[in-house]
């Protein structure tokens, strides 16, 4: 197929993304069998998993380094179950990534072990994640 007919993004079976993604958020989840519900979307030449929203976990995103991708991304996601209020956030900044956005908006600033509360990250994950960074819980 011809690079200028490929979709700037695309919804694809779960089971499409690639094993490391599908990895990160096991080992990671509180609720792994979010993953179930979970999303594949493929963006930039990338299989990434857009994880529903439930239990502990409050909201999710993912990043596009492309406006009009992110757009894609947003347009495919809008109205998914487990996906409420799908947005674009836009970077202010050129070398940094926009981010596709759903459920509730992140209320923590400089605090990863709230904002990974928020994203449903189990208790294990974040002790290890504060005992590699030196966080307190």
């Amino acid at each position: 197929m011809r690079a200028d007919l490929c979709p700037l993004a695309s919804l694809l079976p779960p089971d499409a993304a690639d094993e490391p993604e599908t990895d990160y958020y096991r080992q990671r989840l509180d609720d792994p069998s979010l993953l179930d519900r979970a999303f594949a979307v493929q963006v930039e030449g990338s299989v990434f998993l857009a994880v529903p929203v439930g239990g502990c976990r409050k909201g999710g995103y993912l990043s596009v380094s492309e406006v009009v991708a992110g757009l894609a991304a947003r347009s495919l996601l809008r109205g998914r179950p487990g996906l409420p209020d799908v947005r674009l956030s836009w970077s202010p900044y050129p070398d940094c990534c926009h981010v596709v956005r759903w459920g509730a908006r992140v209320p923590y600033e400089d605090d990863p072990i709230a904002e990974g509360r928020f994203y449903g990250y189990s208790r294990a994950a974040l002790s290890a994640f504060a005992q590699t960074y030196g966080y307190l819980i």
